[in-house]
């Protein structure tokens, strides 16, 4: 297997990078390295995976055509798995235009390279955003999800819209992830748990939204991983049981799926912080604030059909995922 992560240097691309290398795949990752957070916690990211002989490294942004026309046909890939995107709800309120490059001209490029190169599987990241207003709990990939909130979830539903494309024109086998809050060492510094570390450790106040009411199903990066894992060798096929007529938002009469990928188990942010404080032996000073615009107020994922075809489970607790996340920050940053 010769596999494509896009986006290695991130925080999910490093661990699935990690884990294919374990297993004896071949990988070629690509990073733009951009700045859209710290670069030098990507480039310690990318260090340790550099030695390791069966994986090479090429700094290609997914925007450039060109490039990665070239690389496409230069490696010969039987795998891809496309992780690199301008990530952020809030940010997308501030730079739309950086959405729209990476996410829908530089997705239109990786599709266009598996079309061309016969790649066996795409496996592409979308994310528990795109259920938007829906408020039917837990969320099910058999659900429509027609009504985003933010422009960033918008993009991640395109990316759904234009594999599908793919599949049904070309049969390019695509699957799709919805993953929900990814959390654990090595994480981005964007995301709540890094922002909260870094402000209690500092003795400074954490913004705390929705006064603490949010519910997230916090997942952990091992099971996260595992669970990209166990699919990648697996192709989706068509559903014979499609219906035009009632068509399952989920499956279709090409070779395409979308699943959840989470922790089955929505938490309330209170509880959240309040474990957080517990590892830390450090109280945390809140700024209880209203609901941010493009947030949506809980995600909680219904991961059935990725546990029937893969046997996936989450295995981590919240206590123990958060207590090795504590571990690395203060290894890392030496606080």
């Amino acid at each position: 297997m010769r596999v494509l992560i896009t986006g290695v240097a991130g925080f999910i691309g490093y661990f699935l990078a990690k884990r294919c290398l374990e297993a004896g795949y071949s990988v070629v990752g690509i990073d733009n390295l951009n700045d859209y957070y710290d670069v030098q916690l990507k480039k310690d990211r990318l260090a340790m995976l550099m030695p390791h002989p069966q994986f090479r490294f090429a700094p290609v942004d997914l925007a450039d055509s060109k490039a990665m026309d070239a690389l496409f046909a230069a490696e010969q890939f039987t795998h891809v798995v496309n992780l690199a995107a301008q990530a952020g709800v809030r940010y997308s309120l501030q730079n739309p235009r950086s959405y729209i490059q990476s996410n829908l001209v530089g997705f239109g490029n990786v599709l266009e390279g598996c079309r061309h190169h016969k790649v066996e599987h795409l496996v592409f990241a979308s994310s528990s955003s795109v259920y938007g207003l829906n408020t039917m709990q837990p969320f099910s990939v058999h659900d429509a999800v027609n009504h985003p909130v933010s422009l960033y979830a918008a993009t991640k539903k395109s990316n759904e819209l234009m594999a599908h494309s793919y599949a049904h024109l070309y049969g390019l086998p695509c699957t799709g992830l919805r993953f929900f809050t990814v959390y654990g060492p090595w994480g981005r510094p964007d995301m709540a748990l890094q922002l909260f570390t870094k402000a209690i450790v500092l003795g400074q106040p954490i913004n705390v939204f929705n006064q603490g009411k949010m519910r997230r199903d916090f997942t952990y990066i091992d099971d996260i991983v595992e669970g990209v894992f166990r699919l990648l060798p697996l192709c989706p096929q068509p559903n014979p049981a499609w219906d035009a007529a009632h068509p399952d938002p989920a499956t279709s009469s090409a070779p395409w799926r979308i699943f959840n990928i989470g922790n089955n188990h929505a938490i309330e942010l209170g509880v959240f912080i309040e474990t957080l404080e517990n590892t830390l032996g450090m109280k945390a000073q809140k700024n209880m604030l209203p609901m941010q615009p493009g947030d949506v107020e809980a995600t909680y994922a219904n991961i059935d059909d990725l546990t029937t075809l893969t046997g996936f489970a989450p295995v981590t607790p919240l206590a123990q995922g958060i207590e090795r996340f504590v571990q690395w920050y203060r290894e890392y940053y030496r606080v």
